[in-house]
Order: C-alpha cells, then sequence, then structure tokens
C-alpha cells in the first residue's frame, strides 16, 4: 500500500509540474485545474474561473503530448477520449491552447525533455477515441472528395436539425443585432444572396455545394427561380428532394448528387452560387473551378461566392483538429488567393463584403444548441461525434472572433462585351433588409 500511495502521489506530482510547466507564463490565469483524485489549483487571485481544466486521467498528458504527430491533434485526442475535459466556457479555453501552440514557448531541447517527463505517466486507453481521419488519393480527387463530404455531411439530417435554424442552412448567418434569433439571421442571409444575385422569375440558377437546399428552396418560393443544386452527400440531395416535394416546389428544384466537375460543360444558367464550399477546393484547383463556373454562365450573368479566408500570416500547411475530426479535405486561403484565382479565370470582382462578427455569433449559437440537445445528439451520433462538434463549434467562434478565420462575399460578373448588367450603385441590396 505505501508504494501505491507513492506511486499516485509521484503522478499528481508529475502532472501539477509539467502543467506549471507550460502554463507558468500564461496570464492572467483565469482558469481552474481539477485532476482525476480532486486535487485543485485555483485562478489567479481576484480572478473569476471562466474555465476548469479537468485532468480526469492520470496518463491524460501523455496522451496530448505523445499521443500524435502535433501537439494540437494530441490534445484533441485527449479530449474526445475524456482523459481532457472542459467545464464552464468551452471557447474561453482557446486562448489557453494558443498559448500552448506557439512555437517559439518551447525550444527543441525542451520540448524533448517534456517528452521524457510525460512518458513517466501511465498510458490512457482510447476510450474510442478515433484516430485523426485520412483520405487516400490526390488532394484534386473526384474520390477524395466524395469521401470527405460523405464523412462530414452523411449524418442523419436528424443531427443538423438539432442546431441549424428551421430552414437548415448551414452557412454563416447575417446579424443585424446581436439579439437577433438564428432563424431571423439566416433568412436574411438568404434574401441578401438572393439581392446580390438580383434573381428574376424564370431564371435559372446553380447552387454549388447546396447543401441542405436552404438557399435554393427560398429562392423558388420567393424569387420564382428554377434552381439546380448540386451536392456529393446522398444524404443532403435526399433531404433537399423531401423538403422540395413538401413545399410544392419538386418541379423548380432539380438536384443532383454529383461534382462541379462532373457536369455537362454544355450547361448554361442565368446566374451562379456556391456557398460554404470553395473550402473544398484546393488551392491547386482554384482556377480550374472559376473557369468551369465562368462556363457555366451566360454573358451578362453574375456568380456570388460565399466562403471563408484567412489573413496571409496565418500559418497554414499543418494538420488541425477541424480538418481531422471534423472537415477533412479543406483547405482556407487568404480571400487575395481567392481573387487571384477568379481574376485569372476571366471573372470580374465587383463586391467583397465580410461579416466576420456575424460568424461569431452564429458559431456560438450553434454550440449552445448542441449543448442543449447533448442527450438526444449522442443517441443520433455517439459521444465522439458530440464532443468533436462541441469543440469545433467553440474553435471556429474563437477563430472568427480573432481574425484567424474570416468570412466573406463576393460578387463576381462575366461582362458581356464589357456590358456588366449591373446597376450603378448596391442600394437595393440593404433596402429594409
Amino acid at each position: 500500500m505505501p508504494e501505491l500511495q507513492t506511486e499516485v502521489r509521484d503522478e499528481r506530482t508529475t502532472t501539477l509540474e509539467i502543467l506549471d510547466e507550460l502554463f507558468g507564463d500564461y496570464s492572467p490565469r483565469d482558469f481552474a485545474i481539477r485532476l482525476w483524485d480532486g486535487t485543485t489549483q485555483e485562478p489567479d487571485p481576484g480572478r473569476p474561473v471562466r474555465f476548469t481544466l479537468v485532468v480526469a486521467h492520470p496518463g491524460a498528458l501523455r496522451t496530448a503530448v505523445t499521443g500524435s504527430d502535433s501537439l494540437e491533434l494530441g490534445l484533441s485526442q485527449a479530449y474526445l477520449a475524456r482523459h481532457l475535459d472542459v467545464e464552464g466556457d468551452l471557447e474561453a479555453i482557446f486562448p489557453l491552447v494558443q498559448h500552448l501552440l506557439d512555437e517559439r514557448k518551447l525550444t527543441r531541447r525542451d520540448k524533448l525533455r517534456l517528452a521524457r517527463r510525460v512518458r513517466t505517466l501511465p498510458q490512457a486507453s482510447p476510450n474510442g477515441a478515433p484516430a485523426p481521419v485520412k483520405l487516400r488519393g490526390s488532394r484534386l480527387s473526384l474520390g477524395r472528395a466524395k469521401n470527405a463530404i460523405s464523412y462530414h455531411y452523411d449524418l442523419p439530417a436528424e443531427f443538423y436539425e438539432l442546431f441549424l435554424d428551421r430552414r437548415m442552412t448551414y452557412s454563416c448567418a447575417y446579424y443585424a443585432s446581436e439579439d437577433d434569433d438564428l432563424d431571423t439571421a439566416q433568412e436574411r442571409k438568404l434574401e441578401l444572396v438572393c439581392r446580390k444575385l438580383r434573381l428574376r422569375p424564370g431564371e435559372r440558377l446553380l447552387d454549388v455545394g447546396c447543401g441542405w437546399g436552404s438557399l435554393i428552396l427560398y429562392a423558388a418560393e420567393r424569387y420564382g427561380i428554377d434552381a439546380l443544386g448540386i451536392t456529393l452527400s446522398e444524404v443532403q440531395a435526399a433531404t433537399v428532394q423531401k423538403r422540395a416535394e413538401k413545399a410544392g416546389l419538386a418541379d423548380r428544384i432539380d438536384v443532383r448528387v454529383t461534382d462541379y466537375r462532373e457536369l455537362d460543360e454544355h450547361e448554361s444558367f442565368d446566374k451562379v452560387v456556391s456557398v460554404g464550399m470553395v473550402e473544398h477546393v484546393a488551392e491547386a484547383g482554384l482556377v480550374d473551378f472559376f473557369e468551369r463556373t465562368h462556363r457555366f454562365l451566360r454573358p451578362g450573368g453574375v456568380f456570388l461566392l460565399h466562403g471563408c479566408g484567412q489573413p496571409v500570416d496565418v500559418p497554414r500547411g499543418r494538420a488541425s483538429f477541424s480538418s481531422s475530426y471534423v472537415l477533412p479535405h479543406t483547405e482556407v486561403v487568404p480571400i487575395s488567393t481567392t481573387l487571384t484565382a477568379a481574376e485569372t479565370a476571366g471573372w470580374e470582382v465587383r463586391d467583397v463584403e465580410g461579416f466576420r462578427e456575424s460568424y461569431v455569433l452564429m458559431a456560438r449559437e450553434w454550440g449552445r444548441r448542441l449543448e442543449a440537445n447533448e442527450a438526444e445528439i449522442r443517441e443520433l451520433v455517439g459521444d465522439v461525434v458530440y464532443r468533436a462538434w462541441r469543440l469545433g463549434a467553440a474553435g471556429v467562434a474563437y477563430r472568427h472572433r480573432t481574425n484567424r478565420l474570416s468570412v466573406f462575399h463576393t460578387l463576381l460578373a462575366k461582362p458581356d462585351r464589357g456590358r456588366s448588367g449591373l446597376p450603378l450603385t448596391r442600394t437595393d441590396w440593404y433596402a429594409d433588409l
């Protein structure tokens, strides 16, 4: 028994010493720490406890530091396995995580010494936490794209219904006020997209990556257009078809499980839109993406692209939690890179508008809804998916809030012998919106 007590005390002491080394220069310390045996460290005097970091297993730090190729993925695996947990404001942990991921904090010698220390802790069992998703094939292959989309979107539609708005709009909302509810903010976004496209009755609209159909259903109902929505998700396509039939719009809505690269090049559309899909196009494939959409559009038409970007000084290329557990096969590039590719393909850039603050509000609302429906979500898709998506919502809220990610609309025109067909001002977009 004395040997066992010494072992337990050493694991606790070692864990606390490692945590102190990792967090020692983090200030102000606005969080508490609680170990598996109830040992607690309080925040700095006078600081509120924004969250409590729970080290639920003696081997948690070993998993976090040595369990994967990067500290970010190691921390993710420890969280998904419930060896590490967070009580309180989940978004508030991300400044701390960013502190740990900052390469300048630890030298190579520091990292080797830290790895040796955590290996004195016991090995924690995986508890069902998956390895990061691995996709086969080249970055530009259709097969890889289809597998990635299936991984993310072919979850039960009922899962998405539990945290999205009533129209199931899976993209950034447009808030006029922080007090807006999600349904109002999403409908405002759909209306703004339709106004920017200047849709007219009888026009044919192509929606590249139509999701759960919220935009094409709204546009068909409110603006009298005919739409082709394409997606690589079987579940999404079936859901859109059912919703169109229920709304009496089946004769106006065509939805296909296909990639934009598989569409007949002779297809012709009056307007093109793509909302939240361009992140699935590799940087190397952007010019091809814009060339193809350019060919689909009649002269004098416009293309509204809604997508994410990131500042040029944000590091890229390393595997992240999101790309490994939530949204594989995605690549977010600077907005300037996207616009350069569009111009290379022949598009005229007419307008760019950012919605970064709206994304923060929406992601936080998604997180609240995920938490409120935890039991039902875990029943539908399991504990690991629930924890991954809840962490993902908090993470993107933090990254948008701190300008590590952005979201934007860009309106692209295909002039007809120099004539854009657009009015001189944009006042009609925002009137009474």
